[in-house]
């Protein structure tokens, strides 16, 4: 075949492969392989079958048409994550202040602030042992705005946090029968991580003991983590004035590392392992 009869039959099979949409204006063929070649970035557009004999030239997607499907898929990935998220702290931010209640809000140079961020940074070991915080103090001093961080920074790691207080958990117990109630306990375990805010501001009453402790229990016996936030000492947390009391604040008291609001992290007797090596993460020390 002459040159001139050559180019014209490629010519030719280009502008087959255009009109049925496998070609761009700017793709060419290569001369060498008789393929189809980007315009744009020079790849491939063909590649070579044999099958059964015969020499088949499928299209294929060159390297940024390849590229450009990547960006999309991660785009889509990136869209159904955010959503996932959204749908988390819908689920799980019962109150809407807590969105605003986020890391890039706070102090980070604030002792309690770096205890919480590491509590995030490790959360995967804290979750393996059950473990949890307990953020004491003066009214005013960041405990809810803190857990709340937790809370929004796991939910960004698709972590599923539900974050409530004592009285919302009583008024949404206060008219369910025993078994509504314990199907209520056990769907509370479906989030990875507990937080309840105010213990203590509830009424002295032997029907908001017994549910409190239920709630306490519940989430004790399931084996994961939780936060509590209260403004009681921790004399009085260590030292319960009765048996009601002293069994609610001895599970939260064995399952969480005291975080005074002073910037002090103590350290208890129960559970002692575990204690310390809690602590240990959340100072940076070796355990």
């Amino acid at each position: 075949m002459r040159g001139t009869d050559m180019q014209a039959a490629v010519t030719d099979m280009l502008a087959g492969l255009i009109q049925d949409g496998i070609a761009e204006s700017g793709d060419y063929i290569d001369a060498d392989t008789g393929l189809l070649m980007c315009g744009k970035c020079r790849s491939k557009k063909q590649t070579v079958v044999k099958l059964m004999g015969r020499t088949m030239k499928p299209s294929c997607l060159c390297r940024c048409k390849s590229e450009e499907l990547e960006k999309e898929k991660q785009k889509r990935k990136d869209k159904e994550l955010m959503e996932g998220i959204s749908r988390l702290k819908s689920a799980g931010l019962q109150d809407r202040t807590f969105y605003g209640y986020t890391f890039a809000n706070c102090d980070e140079t604030h002792l309690c602030a770096r205890y919480a961020h590491r509590y995030v940074g490790h959360f995967a070991e804290f979750q393996k042992n059950g473990q949890g915080l307990l953020f004491w103090g003066d009214v005013g001093t960041g405990k809810t705005f803190l857990a709340g961080c937790i809370a929004n920074a796991l939910m960004e790691k698709n972590i599923p946090v539900l974050m409530t207080s004592f009285p919302k958990l009583l008024n949404a117990l206060g008219g369910l029968y025993s078994g509504e109630k314990n199907e209520y306990l056990k769907n509370l375990n479906h989030y990875q991580l507990l937080i309840i805010d105010d213990l203590g501001v509830e009424r002295d009453t032997p029907y908001v003991l017994e549910t409190v402790y239920l709630v306490i229990d519940e989430r004790y016996k399931s084996g994961k983590p939780f936060i509590i936030t209260t403004n009681l000492s921790l004399e009085k947390l260590q030292n319960p004035a009765d048996l009601e009391h002293g069994r609610i604040y001895d599970r939260i008291m064995e399952r969480c590392v005291p975080v005074a609001f002073s910037g002090k992290n103590y350290r208890t007797d129960k559970g002692s392992k575990n204690m310390e090596n809690a602590t240990g993460i959340l100072r940076d020390e070796p355990t």
